[in-house]
């Protein structure tokens, strides 16, 4: 039989891993997004809470973070309801598992967004306004398209690194392709042939999205003369 009658619970756990890193890749996105124009555009109570948050976020592990924010929450939430005579909430892994990935690489998404921004030459932002295009106008008209062109490298790379780290979650518990290998591995004896097929299917994910990608650079870069070397 194939997969030795775990194919159903290795497809289920891929299609978990893809919605895993791909709300998270939202969250980070948005989160990207209000740091880097927090540090930009923000004044200084909003500059330093960005940038306190991109500094401190690079620089404790991703493992770390994980384990911190699901069993810190849980406790929290734990207090909470002992103190008010409730019953006990158990946190969700999956909504876990986004917001907490989608936290950690809000941080690096942010450091991408604040360096596209600063790409964009700002005589284009003043005739925007010259013309009278209202602030959300100058946005989505001017600045975020040519924003895009120049973050999509560092958005590619960074959606690679999400979704490889949506194999962290299984240490809580969730039953992505990382923890559905391990399991049948167990089960059958055979770990290094599951495990094997996990890093495949990762392989194929990482092949897929290095295509879209590549169509969404083209995209963004209509109009753009390419420079020879």
């Amino acid at each position: 039989m194939f997969l030795g009658g775990y194919a159903n619970q290795v497809f289920v756990g891929t299609m978990e891993t893809i919605k895993l890193a791909f709300f998270s890749l939202l969250v980070a996105f948005l989160l990207g997004l209000l740091a880097a124009a927090a540090k930009l555009f923000g004044n200084w109570f909003f500059r330093a809470w960005a940038q306190l948050y991109t500094t401190i976020i690079r620089s404790v592990p991703d493992l770390v973070l994980m384990l911190l924010v699901f069993f810190g929450i849980q406790q929290l939430l734990n207090m909470v309801t002992d103190a008010l005579g409730l019953a006990q909430f158990d946190l969700d892994p999956f909504v876990t598992g986004v917001l907490t990935i989608g936290f950690i690489y809000g941080a690096y998404f942010a450091e991408t967004f604040r360096g596209a921004f600063l790409a964009v030459p700002k005589g284009q932002l003043e005739a925007g306004k010259a013309y009278g295009f209202s602030p959300m106008r100058i946005f989505s008209r001017i600045l975020f398209p040519q924003m895009m062109r120049f973050a999509l490298p560092g958005i590619g790379n960074n959606w690679l690194v999400v979704l490889k780290a949506t194999a962290l979650v299984s240490i809580i518990g969730l039953s992505d392709i990382v923890l559905v290998a391990q399991q049948a591995g167990r089960a059958t004896g055979q770990m290094f042939f599951y495990i094997l097929i996990a890093g495949a299917i990762y392989l194929v994910l990482t092949s897929l999205s290095n295509a879209v990608l590549w169509w969404l650079e083209k995209k963004y870069s209509v109009g753009v003369r390419e420079a020879k070397l």
